[in-house]
C-alpha cells in the first residue's frame, strides 16, 4: 500500500495516538485494507477506515470483512444474553438442555466447561460437509455423537471451529424460539444495536460492500512464518491424523482461509469463524458489554461472570491445541501471559490473519481492529497491538 494510502473517519480529541498507530500500518507497507474503532464510555472515540477492500476498490465506511475467530467473541454475546434471560445455567450440564450431548462419557461436562475449551469436543469425527454445516439437525446429531479428546475438566484445547457448532445448538435448545445462534444475534444484539455484523451472511449484501481476504497459500507458507507461531502448532497443523489438524480440517475447506471470499462459505452459520461486519459494530458491542449497556439486555450477574477470572482446567494451561499456554472463560479469552490486553477483567477473541475485538471494563472500552491482509500471529498481531496499546493508553488517560 502507497504511503499516501487514503484513511477516513473520526477520532474525539486525545485519541489521536490511534489514528497515527493506523495511519504508520499503511505508511509502512505492512495492510492492503484495515479499520479500527474504539469505544469508551458508550461512546465511538474513534472509527477510522482506509486502504482497498479489493484491488483498485477502497475500502468504505461501511465495508465488511470476514473476521475468523474474532467471531467466537461476538457469538458468545448471544449466549451471555440467553444466561441473562435465565434460559441456561453457567454451571449446569449442557446435558440438561440437550440431553443427546450426554453420549460417549459427556452427560456431567457444564455450560462453563464448553465454553471453556474444557470438553475436550475441539475435533469432530464424523465428516461434514457444507450441506451438513447448513442443516442443524444432522449438525447437532454429529456433534452430540463425538467422543471427548480427554477427560473434560482436565485439560483444555482451542475448540477454534466447534466452538460456534455447540454454542448454537445450545441456544437452538434453550430459545423458546429455538433459533439458530446466528438468528438469535441477528434479532436480539444486531437489531437493538443497529449492528452491521452477520453470523451467516444474507444473500441481499451486496459483493461491493464485502473486502476481499489476501491470503494466498496460506496453510503451505505456515512454516515460512515459524517465528511467528508456536513451532508445535504449525507441526501439528500440517501434521494429518493430529489434534490440531483435525480441529481444523473437517471439512477440509475450514481450514482455507482464501475460501472465506466465497459466498457459500459466507452464507452458512459458523458461529466460530465466518462472522461479517465492520470494526465500528464489533467495538459498538463490546463497549456495551464493557459499561453494562442497559439496551444489551444483559444483566450484573452475567456480566460479572465475563468479567470474572477463568476457572482453568485442573491440569494447567497448556493448550492441546494451539500448543502454548492459553487461558478461556465463557466463550471469550482473558488475558494470559504473552497476551496481556488491558485489565485482568478484560475479555475478547482474536482472529485468523489478525483480527482482534475486545471489551475491558475497567476502562469501559471496547476495541476492535480488522484487516483483509492476512499475518500469520496467533494473537497480538503488530499492526493490531499497535493500535490496541495506543487506545489502551489513551482511554486510561
Amino acid at each position: 500500500m502507497p504511503a499516501n494510502a487514503s484513511i477516513d473517519g473520526v477520532v474525539a480529541p486525545g485519541y489521536e495516538p490511534v489514528a497515527e498507530a493506523f495511519r504508520r500500518n499503511f505508511t509502512d507497507g505492512r495492510e492492503l485494507g484495515a479499520a479500527c474503532a474504539v469505544s469508551v464510555g458508550g461512546e465511538l472515540v474513534v472509527d477510522l477506515w482506509g486502504g482497498e477492500r479489493t484491488p483498485g476498490q477502497p475500502w468504505q465506511r461501511d465495508t465488511m470483512v470476514n473476521v475468523f475467530s474474532t467471531t467466537k467473541g461476538v457469538s458468545s454475546i448471544a449466549v451471555a444474553h440467553a444466561h441473562a434471560r435465565g434460559l441456561l445455567d453457567f454451571d449446569a450440564a449442557v446435558a440438561a438442555y440437550w440431553p443427546e450431548f450426554a453420549a460417549e462419557g459427556k452427560q456431567d461436562v457444564t455450560v462453563r466447561q464448553l465454553l471453556s475449551h474444557q470438553a475436550g469436543l475441539c475435533a469432530i469425527d464424523a465428516p461434514l460437509d457444507l450441506a451438513i454445516l447448513a442443516d442443524p439437525d444432522r449438525l447437532a446429531d454429529a456433534l452430540g455423537r463425538q467422543r471427548p479428546a480427554w477427560a473434560p475438566g482436565d485439560l483444555h484445547g482451542y475448540h477454534g471451529i466447534s466452538l460456534g457448532w455447540y454454542e448454537s445448538e445450545l441456544v437452538r435448545r434453550v430459545d423458546p424460539k429455538h433459533r439458530t445462534i446466528g438468528r438469535y444475534f441477528a434479532d436480539e444484539i444486531a437489531t437493538p444495536l443497529g449492528l452491521d455484523f452477520h453470523i451467516g451472511l444474507p444473500d441481499d449484501v451486496p459483493d461491493d460492500r464485502l473486502a476481499r481476504l489476501h491470503a494466498p497459500q496460506y496453510a503451505a507458507r505456515m512454516p515460512l512464518h515459524i517465528r511467528k507461531l508456536p513451532s508445535g502448532f504449525v507441526r501439528g497443523f500440517l501434521t494429518p491424523g493430529s489434534l490440531t489438524a483435525r480441529t481444523f480440517s473437517n471439512p477440509r475447506v475450514l481450514g482455507q482461509p482464501a475460501r472465506y471470499n466465497d459466498r457459500a462459505m459466507l452464507r452458512i452459520e459458523l458461529p466460530a469463524s465466518n462472522g461479517v461486519g465492520t470494526a465500528r459494530s464489533i467495538a459498538i458491542a463490546y463497549g456495551d458489554l464493557a459499561i453494562g449497556s442497559p439496551r444489551l439486555g444483559i444483566g450484573p450477574a452475567t456480566l460479572d461472570g465475563l468479567r470474572e477470572p477463568a476457572q482453568d482446567p485442573r491440569l494447567g494451561l497448556m493448550d492441546q491445541v494451539l500448543k502454548q499456554q492459553t487461558r478461556f472463560s465463557l466463550g471469550y479469552c482473558k488475558p494470559w501471559p504473552g497476551f496481556e490486553f488491558g485489565s485482568p477483567a478484560a475479555f475478547g477473541t482474536p482472529g485468523a490473519g489478525g483480527s482482534f475485538g475486545f471489551a475491558d471494563p475497567q476502562l469501559g472500552m471496547g476495541f476492535a481492529y480488522v484487516m483483509n491482509r492476512m499475518d500469520y500471529y496467533l494473537v497480538s498481531d503488530p499492526r493490531e497491538l499497535s493500535i490496541r496499546e495506543a487506545a489502551i493508553a489513551c482511554a486510561g488517560r
